[in-house]
């Protein structure tokens, strides 16, 4: 009969069951769990205070910025375009000036030529004098007759004749000088009193003002436009006619022609307005931007090794808990957990604590200060702008938060069907031998393709909509930008915002609609972290067993005498007692056999001899002291054991013999092997006994047997106990075992159970029991003999066999 051969399958946890966590589940207490969290890192409190100060301030550095570039951008544009604010000033100074030179002017010429007696004497003279051109002459005639006063069409010698000068401010004004000053003025007050608004009215009154200039003579202008100063430059009168007459061209509507004349200015005039950008100003704003980014990428880096620490840390530390924790629960307890479980603790719900940690948390307290942060700086920049950006993003907020609250049961439920469908692999793989013997193949695989299509319904529905949020977020972004170009420009244009703004907006709208998706996500991935953080402190707050620290810790010169006085012993939530009533007595050297049906106690009372469980009643004693006053460790140290269920872990096979044995020679090693029939199959590895165990390696069942007893053989402790430690081997290969055994147990005291019979004939002592008690007790010969339970027994086993 040939052995299965079976892979060493080591530190493997279980695939399915409680093992599997899904992503999305929601913890109980998720404030008080995240509470419990960062009190666990209060080793690191000052690292976790440093990393959350360097969050906020590379955040707030961040939201600076972009108002500093809209400081920056102004600050350039308006370097780069005349300075309208002093050609502003120089035109109200000028106005102001003009108009109480012109009532001035205006008063003293009406005076002049109001005098009547002066006219008419003139008039005579100019009739009679043989300088005045006969056409001035009829005019002056026709004027007499009908009393007009219209005198455009004399000409200037005529006038000078008909009006006396006058001197204004030092400046003489001759007679056809008033009349041509009065006929300019009465043509700009028509002007002046024509309807108009905006920029055509303005347009069309500058060029009024420069006929004006035109047509005023040159003593007038003189009189009427005098010098003043702006910011300690002199614009004299004919700068300021000449201003008027390059104004006058202006085309509002042609940036070009505007650019053109306003070259064209005088000197003095052109001197204040000029573009000129502020290069120290520019430069110093820009300085602080790369100050406040660089301190930003500082903050950050500081925040990102602060928060990778304190993560290591946790998960270390944690790790370290669970770790200890696990040697302090009693074995009762992993009777109600998987294997599965545990390790999911000690592996994926540590990982993803110390991932939140790591990642989510920081970036949920960055996205919550910039998302503040962004639009408390649109609130200050301007209000307008805020509100017509807030209301843009949230048309797009609206459809993200629906989807995300349908999508999250998608995720969920593929998290579900992803764990079903690995389990269900996991489980194949390890029975694929069990589907082919009973040719289950069509059966598997019609429910792997039930299981695979849930998978790809609920996976294409998650992705589906996740892949929208993406889309989603770009539209948010997108239409804010538009809003903030379209309502930016309108303020901008009707001069109520500088374009700076609508930089600084540019950039806050992103900062603002960016934030959500990453609070979103981060808060997922806190619930998960709490779910995780709930489950590890649970485990952590497992009842431990009692503190031993004050029992002794060694037991000297162990004889081998073991005493079972009254024991009594009931599983946790059991109804009735596995073990009743049970006493023996074994000397030292003595093979003692604990034989009975299956459920008869064989097992649990050698795991009450090991003290992997406490009595509920009498006592187990060891050369005299009973177990109970010993440490654990003190009693484990006295046993080696060879269980039915294999061990072996991944390393060497000289790591696995001497597992926890320290100073073994190589000379024992060989010896346990050539014991066991084991050297031959070690000398056939390519390594020899430094050939590492792992999936590649095919050990069978037996073979595998054989090295667990040979690892109890090099152990060699004062007492041995055996669990049916030859159930996996062939008959030669077990009579082998047995002499070596036999060599093994000499003089030691030892504890054989067993269901083959006949491997412990040769027992000194054999227990028999049942339903928890011993029934029978006595050598083999002597059980015959009685022809009692074990008899039948025994004789039952033969007779099945044959």
């Amino acid at each position: 009969m040939s052995e299965t051969n079976n892979k060493t399958r080591v530190r493997r946890p279980a695939g399915r069951g409680p093992g599997r966590r899904v992503r999305g589940e929601k913890a109980q207490d998720f404030t008080g769990t995240w509470k419990k969290l960062l009190a666990y890192c209060q080793r690191d409190a000052v690292l976790l205070i440093v990393a959350l100060i360097c969050i906020v301030v590379a955040t707030v550095c961040t939201l600076i910025g972009p108002n500093k570039l809209g400081d920056l951008t102004d600050e350039i544009t308006a370097g780069i375009r005349p300075d309208t604010k002093v050609l502003t000033t120089v035109s109200k100074k000028m106005t102001t000036g003009m108009t109480a030179n012109i009532q001035s002017v205006t008063a003293d010429i009406t005076v002049n030529m109001s005098n009547t007696a002066a006219i008419h004497q003139n008039t005579k003279a100019a009739m009679a004098s043989p300088d005045v051109p006969a056409a001035d002459k009829q005019a002056l005639q026709a004027m007499a007759t009908s009393g007009s006063r219209d005198f455009s069409g004399l000409s200037d010698g005529t006038l000078d004749k008909l009006f006396g000068a006058i001197e204004i401010d030092g400046t003489t004004l001759t007679g056809s000088d008033q009349v041509k000053t009065l006929q300019a003025l009465q043509q700009l007050k028509g002007a002046s009193g024509q309807s108009g608004s905006g920029k055509k009215s303005a347009a069309k009154q500058m060029k009024t003002a420069g006929k004006f200039v035109r047509a005023l003579p040159d003593a007038s202008a003189k009189v009427i436009f005098t010098p003043f100063k702006v910011k300690g430059t002199t614009i004299s009168s004919s700068d300021q006619v000449k201003m008027i007459k390059v104004m006058s061209k202006i085309d509002m509507h042609d940036t070009d022609s505007v650019m053109d004349q306003l070259d064209k200015l005088p000197a003095s005039v052109y001197g204040l307005i000029k573009p000129s950008v502020n290069f120290a100003k520019v430069g110093s704003i820009a300085r602080f931007i790369v100050i406040l980014y660089a301190a930003s990428f500082v903050m950050q880096a500081i925040q990102g090794w602060s928060l990778a620490s304190v993560a290591q840390r946790l998960s270390k530390k944690m790790r370290t808990d669970v770790d200890e924790k696990i040697n302090r629960l009693p074995m009762a307890w992993y009777n109600g957990h998987s294997t599965g479980d545990v390790m999911s603790v000690v592996t994926n719900d540590v990982d993803l604590i110390g991932q939140s940690m790591n990642q989510s948390l920081g970036t949920f307290v960055q996205a919550v200060v910039l998302f503040i942060g962004s639009f408390i700086m649109m609130l200050i920049t301007d209000v307008r702008m805020t509100l017509a950006a807030v209301a843009a993003c949230l048309i797009g907020f609206v459809l993200m938060f629906t989807i995300m609250r349908h999508s999250q049961k998608y995720f969920i439920k593929q998290q579900q069907d992803l764990g079903a469908l690995d389990g269900y692999i996991e489980e194949n793989y390890a029975g694929h031998t069990v589907i082919k013997a009973y040719n289950g193949e069509a059966k598997a695989e019609s429910e792997f393709d039930t299981l695979n299509k849930s998978l790809r319904r609920s996976g294409f529905r998650a992705q589906c909509l996740s892949g929208l949020m993406q889309p989603i977020m770009a539209f948010i972004g997108n239409f804010g930008y538009v809003v903030v170009c379209i309502v930016g420009g309108v303020l901008a244009i009707n001069g109520d915002i500088e374009f700076g703004v609508i930089v600084s907006f540019m950039l806050y709208v992103r900062y603002f609609t960016q934030p959500l998706g990453q609070i979103a996500q981060a808060m997922q991935m806190l619930q998960s972290a709490a779910a995780a953080g709930e489950r590890v402190f649970r485990f952590l707050d497992e009842t431990e067993m009692p503190d031993e620290s004050a029992k002794p810790a060694v037991i000297e010169d162990v004889k081998g005498t073991v005493d079972f006085d009254h024991v009594r012993f009931r599983y946790d939530g059991a109804d009735e007692d596995v073990i009743h009533d049970f006493s023996a007595h074994v000397k030292p050297g003595q093979k003692i056999a604990i034989v009975g049906p299956t459920g008869a106690g064989k097992t649990t009372m050698v795991n009450l001899l090991m003290r992997f469980y406490d009595l509920d009643g009498g006592e187990i004693r060891i050369d005299g002291e009973p177990t109970q006053n010993l440490k654990r460790e003190a009693v484990h140290a006295q046993f080696c054991m060879v269980l039915q269920d294999t061990w072996l872990f991944e390393g060497t096979v000289r790591e696995n013999l001497v597992y926890n044995t320290p100073d073994v020679s190589q000379d024992k090693i060989d010896a346990a092997c050539r014991a066991v029939g084991l050297d031959h199959f070690v000398r056939s590895l390519p390594q020899g006994y430094d050939t590492v165990l792992d999936d590649k390696t095919g050990l069978s069942q037996g073979q595998r047997q054989q090295l667990t007893i040979a690892r109890a053989m090099i152990a060699d402790k004062p007492m041995l106990i055996l669990d049916e430690a030859t159930s996996s081997v062939d008959t030669r290969t077990e009579l082998k075992i047995q002499n070596a055994m036999d060599m093994l147990m000499s003089d030691r005291t030892s504890f054989v159970i067993a269901h083959r019979l006949s491997t412990i004939r040769d027992a000194d002592l054999i227990l028999v029991m049942n339903h928890g008690d011993i029934i029978e007790s006595g050598t083999h010969d002597e059980l015959l003999a009685q022809g009692g339970f074990y008899a039948n027994l025994y004789n039952s086993q033969f007779e099945s066999a044959s």
